[in-house]
């Protein structure tokens, strides 16, 4: 089983415009809105490659209602605990010519008594997985070592930059521009990349990923193998292409896959949710189709 922790869920709303004008009124030809945050962008996504996935989601409020109502349309099991304060929501706007502005809020914060729920919670899934992702932000008022203290035992994929390196997670993925930040890094091309991904490696004694959106990913295995892969295949809708690559990674191990074949799929799977609005939304048998398009090499 994958236990997907969202700390810090939100709704993602994508508007899509012809041209992002500041001060314009713009009416957007598209709309999409999706339980999300990273987290449960993770869980949906892995829930639709048909993993064997359970979110564990701090929620509050009448928009927290409305993810545990659309998790539970979408066969997603959710198990959350409450907070007093609404949860977020986040904006994604895409122009043609301006490419994304993504608007985030932080939230408000969580009480004391309302994190050491949640930690209860996760605590007692983790008992039953074979996985956990922890992905995104701590919300406001969560402590800051919040990761470490809900990872536990279980084998970790990080997606975050939150701290939580120095709990030696079996898996770090992390995007170029977080990779730089965390390895002092540049790591505007592949080879930077894969210098990153090998720094982030020594760091964790695991796997670590530097994926690069349309440019594919690098990785370093456990072993110390370095792999880089790209698929030839990129849509207009690249929010939440890292969540759906990071479940695509996660459930191919999850079902005994090497982690040749593990990018290969979570290359598929992020190429797939590029093509469809609304973050984590992929269809599963064109992930696959994807996959194996995708071009994986020693690097």
């Amino acid at each position: 089983m994958i236990l997907c922790v969202a700390a810090n869920p939100s709704i993602d709303r994508l508007f899509t415009v012809e041209r992002l004008v500041p001060g314009n009124i713009h009416r957007p030809a598209e709309f999409a809105q999706v339980p999300g945050g990273k987290g449960l962008n993770v869980a949906r996504a892995a829930t639709a490659l048909g993993g064997d996935v359970r979110a564990a989601a701090l929620l509050g409020g009448h928009a927290g209602r409305w993810i545990a109502q659309e998790l539970e349309a979408e066969a997603v099991p959710l198990h959350a605990t409450w907070a007093a304060a609404e949860t977020r929501s986040s904006l994604s706007v895409a122009g043609a010519l301006e490419g994304l502005t993504e608007f985030y809020e932080h939230g408000l914060p969580v009480a004391a008594a309302e994190w050491a729920a949640f930690e209860e919670l996760v605590a007692g899934l983790a008992t039953g997985a074979a996985w956990m992702t922890l992905s995104g932000s701590l919300p406001v008022g969560a402590p800051a070592d919040g990761y470490l203290r809900l990872a536990g035992p279980t084998r970790v994929a990080l997606d975050t930059r939150e701290a939580g390196l120095d709990g030696r997670p079996a898996i770090v993925k992390l995007n170029a521009t977080e990779a730089a930040r965390a390895a002092s890094a540049d790591t505007s091309d592949s080879a930077g990349a894969l210098a990153a991904a090998a720094a982030l490696h020594e760091r964790t004694g695991g796997a670590a990923i530097v994926t690069r959106g349309e440019d594919g990913a690098v990785m370093v295995t456990p072993d110390g193998e370095r792999l880089a892969g790209r698929v030839d295949a990129w849509g207009p809708y690249p929010v939440g292409s890292g969540d759906a690559f990071l479940a695509g990674l996660v459930v191919a191990l999850d079902s005994g896959a090497g982690w040749t074949d593990a990018l290969r799929a979570a290359l598929g799977a992020g190429a797939a949710n590029a093509e469809q609005a609304g973050a984590g939304r992929l269809d599963r048998s064109r992930a696959a189709e994807l996959a194996e398009r995708a071009a994986v090499e020693a690097a």
